[in-house]
């Protein structure tokens, strides 16, 4: 019964759009079309373009969209995307020091780049979704498909690009909830400078929200993991020299204390009984973002540099093989990367334009001195690319873009260099001024990481011999704007050769990256629905197909989920506005290392977000996380973690 009214309220969502929305839609038929629904994006194709134009399944989530969800990061804005699912570990978005969390594009866990501003932020293949503040955000892109013709390694999935604003907003947030939660928040400045500082804090312990199994030499049984002590803090410098160059700065800190227990015990040899106390461990992590971009629309140039430390530290009572002793668990890594982009575009004729760019970056991992790493490492390299692209309309109705990228590392330690070409081909049909088809096909790849080559922690084996993931992404589509509507439709199929995975040993608590095969089959449909009245709404839903093969396994093996519908309602009428979203992601499966897949519940991810504005200068918020109450697991592997229980926050806003 109870999955029933919870399945019936997603629907009751997305049924409502479409109906309602349908309905709106045949009244407005005669109606000049509503230019504003059709947004430009930049990401797609390197400058700016009409997002109906661009070929390529994206999705554009404003600053305006962000508020009306409630999300205060990045990250809790992309949670309910189509197509998309963002794995939290906890509270507030808390990591688990490098088990950072993950957007999946596509069933694909380790293909999406992170881009601030059109400059990488993943550090080792990871990043960090929620270091930048919703109030700092001006738009965030995502573009679905391989995209590392234009952007190289890690855009197997697609890319994430995070816009910042570049005018500050001057508002002071305070705001306080259930489990000791706290939120302060200030954004002032003017057109020239803006300085952003938050802190989030999230106290409260929170039992039981992760479970894995344990297959020790001397403990065979389950343990538990709780969380509290969340804390995050944010400071962030905008600064524009002029309307072409632009500075920007961002510091990010969060952690988070885990402790696990024994709650269950199946055998053991050493008396371990339930409850006992595996370990305590506090996560933290320390990140440095600051870049510098120029862009006089003919040449675009920017130089970033990226640092980050993460060290977990705490007490051990059960070893990894299940018997009693204390000792002191402490790793420490960082991660620094530097590079520059400069792109030359060219408006060749009245039907033809072109870009041609160069990248460099430097990558260098350090597995710093520590009670757990009493060998300190030290690895680097420089990666460079040169990529191109032409447009060329053909006729009124008819443009073809051909996009190309050479990639290659150099000083690389024991000559582990890498190279890889890599092209794509995109076409569009015009059926008429706001109603296009596309095609698109291009080649993806993503160089292995120090961390997964040399080792990330004392749990993880080195395998320095792994193979470059690459992968082929074809994909046709459809965009239309009607009346109030936005619709979008893709159908796709990827393939993924060496895809680089982690492999968790539950005998030995250690995991090792390797290389599997995997591919995808799907179609995705959205539409948003903005009507003349107080209601708007959105909804999405996709197929697919998602396997994987590895030699270990030697078969196709099912991964993720099969269905996922995204839905959200928002309600605006005079001082008062108010949005529901949701995400449900339906047959879905675990896939552990070594056995088959098996089925797992569906997880429903939703937040109701009301604003009440008394006046031009005051908002008052409450946001309700989890609304309800629904304990789901968001891992996808053999392990366990949970949704934070029902939380809420009640936030006032003053603008100055």
């Amino acid at each position: 019964m109870q999955k029933a009214r919870e399945f019936n309220l997603l629907m009751a969502m997305i049924i409502t759009g479409a109906v309602m929305g349908g309905a709106t839609a045949q009244a407005q038929e005669k109606r000049v079309t509503e230019y504003s629904l059709d947004q430009m994006i930049i990401t797609a194709t390197r400058y700016e373009k009409k997002d109906v134009d661009v070929p390529a399944s994206t999705v554009i989530i404003t600053s305006k969209k962000i508020k009306e969800m409630g999300a205060k990061t990045a990250a809790a804005a992309l949670e309910k995307t189509n197509g998309m699912a963002y794995k939290s570990f906890g509270p507030l978005g808390a990591s688990m020091g490098t088990m950072i969390n993950e957007a999946n594009i596509r069933g694909v866990d380790n293909g999406t780049l992170v881009m601030v501003n059109g400059n990488p932020v993943s550090w080792r293949g990871k990043y960090n979704l929620d270091a930048i503040p919703a109030e700092n955000i001006e738009r965030i892109e995502i573009v679905k498909g391989g995209g590392s013709v234009l952007y190289g390694s890690e855009a197997m999935a697609g890319v994430i690009n995070i816009i910042t604003k570049k005018k500050a907003s001057n508002t002071a947030t305070v705001g306080f909830g259930n489990y000791g939660q706290q939120y302060y928040n200030t954004n002032v400045g003017d057109e020239k400078l803006g300085v952003i500082a938050s802190l989030e804090k999230f106290p409260n312990k929170v039992e039981g929200l992760g479970y894995s199994s344990v297959n020790y030499t001397k403990l065979k049984g389950e343990i538990r993991t709780d969380i509290q002590d969340v804390e995050k803090n944010n400071v962030g410098l905008n600064y524009n020299v002029n309307d072409k160059l632009n500075f920007m700065y961002n510091y990010y800190e969060t952690k988070a204390d885990y402790l696990r227990y024994v709650s269950t015990v199946t055998s053991t040899t050493s008396g371990v009984e339930v409850g006992d106390q595996v370990n305590g461990r506090e996560y933290t992590t320390k990140q440095h973002v600051a870049q510098v971009n120029y862009n006089d629309h003919n040449i675009k140039a920017s130089a970033y540099f990226n640092t980050g430390t993460v060290e977990s530290e705490g007490l051990t009572y059960i070893t990894s093989k299940g018997a009693k002793s204390t000792s002191i668990y402490n790793t420490r890594e960082k991660n620094t990367t530097y590079g520059a982009d400069v792109q030359k575009n060219w408006q060749v004729n009245d039907k033809a334009k072109a870009i041609l760019g160069v990248t460099y970056q430097n990558e260098n991992y350090k597995s710093l001195y520590a009670a757990s790493t009493t060998t300190p490492k030290d690895y680097s390299r420089d990666n460079w690319g040169v990529y191109s692209q032409w447009e060329q309309a053909f006729n009124d109705k008819n443009t073809g873009i051909i996009s190309m990228r050479e990639t290659w590392t150099t000083k690389a330690d024991g000559d582990n260099n890498y190279s890889n070409f890599s092209a794509a081909g995109q076409f569009v049909h015009k059926l008429d001024e706001e109603n296009n088809i596309y095609a698109s096909v291009g080649q993806s790849f993503i160089m292995p990481t120090f961390a997964q080559m040399y080792g990330a922690s004392s749990s993880a084996i080195p395998n320095p011999g792994l193979k470059p993931q690459t992968g082929i992404n074809y994909e046709m589509g459809w965009k239309k704007i009607v009346g109030k509507h936005n619709w979008k439709a893709a159908i796709f199929h990827t393939v993924i050769e060496d895809n680089i995975t982690a492999k968790w040993n539950s005998t030995s608590s250690e995991y090792k990256y390797v290389n599997e095969d995997f591919k995808n089959t799907g179609i995705e449909l959205s539409c948003d629905i903005n009507t003349s009245g107080p209601m708007s709404y959105n909804y999405g839903v996709t197929f697919q197909n998602p396997q994987a093969k590895s030699e270990k396994k030697g078969y196709w093996d099912r991964k993720f989920g099969r269905v996922q519908l995204t839905g959200g309602i928002t309600y605006k009428k005079d001082k008062l506005m108010s949005s529901l979203t949701g995400s449900y992601l339906a047959a879905r499966v675990a896939t552990p290392s070594s056995a088959e897949s098996y089925d797992m519940k569906p997880y429903l991810l939703t937040t109701l977000n009301t604003v009440y504005s008394p006046d031009k200068k005051s908002d008052i918020t409450l946001t309700i996380d989890n609304v309800l109450d629904r304990s789901d697991n968001l891992s996808h592997s053999g392990s366990m973690y949970l949704s934070t229980p029902i939380n809420f926050l009640l936030s006032y806003t003053y603008k100055f």
